[in-house]
């Protein structure tokens, strides 16, 4: 059986393809680079961590958008007839006042592994945008159509346009197709398929929170009209006929099912096997209860699938409720190299799992100049929206251990290094050396961002010698405390213990879509040059625990 969720951690948004033997799913990165993970397997089971399609972080630039902008919901497709693959992105600039100011993009490539093409600008008039590559050769553009007039249904309708490949714009104004397939409310998600006769539409519905689904529709043209699949959702959380209409809220925390391990199911693609087997991605989230705060954010699940007689796809048991098993797809096992947790940093090219805010880790992340280390040069203050340097793992699971070996000879207040638990610029904990004043030598200590309050724990402070020490983060369920060591065999706690469930998407002010990452940090506030050098980095979860 397939255990989900297959990606755990920060994974929402999921998008599927297959090109020949090979699948992929690409996901939302929001203001991470490198941008939309792709994942890859060749059986349904086993995926790989496989490449990223956004890595330029100039022609991309994510720099002071606040947490849970940038990047949306990809859609990844290959059209078989041109050998491409496709991209559809959305960049999201603002969301002040619910006006959802949005740029969607398009790419292409040849090579899943990239080089892309330049960005091909849309429209703006909306989300969660995808393609669809018609028989007659034509494309499609469909989209969540945002609302912001009073007296109308919110988020809004989904809507299409055509594109034109030959003029690298779209042909007129998207006009507005299908308002849902249930009463759940705040429809989004949209993906456009082709079977037979039928164009289908697959959407989510009920919100990107407890209410959350995937439904479908279809029709004979394009343009529609759409009809309802009778058993919509066909995948979800919670089952059973809502109204939500009137609600534009997307969390809906009164539709947490406790009968239900993964929660906010939905948000969903599917594709069919060399088999003629069917499996639909969609994301999913394993909250803390009973806060119901979801610390490793929104991450992907995937369902077997089945056609029906009469052309609608239900999933393999009858039911519509997304299981944490799933039955494994006939195609031939394939297994994967798995990501090491201990990283030595003696590769001269950086791990594809690290991440950073807002820019490539390449650009302040060095593994040359002094071999067998991570050399990190400091920048602004983990609090700003611009430049900062963090380099990140995505935690995932509620039982993981971090620990590194930092040699780091701060000389000034300002530069600080270490490790930390990072949600976004305004909910983190930091445990760093820095130069204290005050004791006039180098010391440890704690900061907390607790929704943007910062706290500096004084009492957590302990003097230390220049010389390599051992910083170490425990999460342990509910509970998360550092620690630290000269020798790496034993190890001092420092601090008391934090609550792990308030670096979630739902106790967060100023983000709500992400999920935590744990990573290593250096700051230098007075000439970003400062750094500090990481001997490994070693990462040990148990994802399903």
């Amino acid at each position: 059986m397939i255990r989900n969720p297959i990606f755990p951690g920060f994974n929402p948004d999921p998008c599927i393809c297959r090109k020949g033997e090979d699948y992929y799913v690409a996901v939302s990165s929001f203001e991470w680079f490198p941008g939309i993970p792709v994942y890859h397997s060749k059986d349904m089971k086993n995926w790989e961590l496989y490449t990223h399609v956004l890595t330029d972080d100039v022609q991309v630039d994510l720099k002071k958008l606040p947490s849970a902008k940038g990047v949306w919901a990809p859609s990844l497709t290959y059209s078989e007839k041109e050998d491409l693959f496709y991209v559809v992105y959305g960049a999201m600039n603002s969301m002040n006042a619910r006006y959802f100011d949005i740029d969607n993009y398009l790419i292409t490539a040849r090579d899943i592994q990239g080089p892309w093409s330049e960005p091909v600008y849309l429209h703006s008039s909306g989300f969660d945008a995808s393609i669809l590559h018609d028989d007659d050769g034509r494309k499609w553009v469909v989209a969540l159509e945002w609302e912001t007039r009073e007296g109308y249904e919110k988020p809004g309708a989904i809507c299409l346009v055509e594109y034109s490949p030959e003029k690298r714009e779209i042909v007129g104004y998207p006009k507005r197709i299908w308002s849902g397939g249930t009463d759940r409310g705040c429809i989004e998600a949209p993906h456009l398929t082709k079977r037979g006769e039928y164009y289908y539409i697959m959407c989510a519905e009920g919100g990107t929170g407890y209410g959350h689904s995937v439904t479908m529709g279809r029709a004979k043209n394009v343009w529609g009209p759409y009809e309802g699949d009778p058993m919509n959702p066909i995948v979800t959380s919670v089952p059973g006929d809502f109204y939500e209409r009137h609600d534009p809220d997307h969390l809906k925390p009164k539709y947490f099912n406790p009968e239900s391990v993964l929660q906010k199911s939905g948000h969903g693609s599917y594709v069919e096997t060399s088999l003629g087997e069917v499996y639909l991605v969609h994301l999913c989230a394993r909250p803390f209860v009973p806060e119901l705060r979801c610390t490793l954010g929104r991450e992907t699940a995937i369902q077997k699938m089945n056609w029906t007689d009469d052309g609608w796809l239900r999933m393999e048991d009858g039911t519509n409720l997304a299981k944490e098993y799933v039955p494994e797809s006939q195609l031939t096992e394939h297994p994967v190299m798995e990501i090491p947790g201990y990283d030595d940093f003696d590769s001269p090219e950086l791990g594809i799992q690290y991440y950073a805010p807002r820019m490539m880790p390449q650009s302040f992340t060095d593994l040359k100049t002094r071999p067998g280390h991570a050399r990190i040069r400091g920048q602004e203050s983990r609090t700003s929206l611009n430049r900062v340097s963090i380099l990140a793992r995505k935690l995932t699971s509620f039982y993981a251990t971090v620990t590194t070996k930092m040699e780091f000879l701060p000389e000034v207040p300002q530069h600080s290094a270490g490790v930390i638990l990072y949600y976004d610029n305004m909910n983190y904990i930091n445990l760093r050396k820095y130069s204290s004043e005050t004791l006039g030598q180098s010391a440890l200590s704690i900061i907390h961002l607790d929704n943007g309050e910062k706290t500096e724990l004084l009492s957590t402070r302990v003097p230390v010698k220049d010389v390599p020490v051992y910083l170490r983060l425990n999460i342990v369920g509910r509970e998360t405390w550092f620690e630290w060591s000269y020798d790496g065999e034993v190890f001092e706690a420092i601090g008391d213990k934090f609550d792990t469930t308030k670096f979630s998407d739902e106790y967060s002010n100023y983000g709500e879509f992400t999920g935590c990452f744990v990573g290593i940090t250096c700051a230098d506030r007075v000439k970003h040059q400062h750094y500090a050098d990481f001997d490994f980095f070693e990462y040990l979860a148990n994802d399903f625990n």
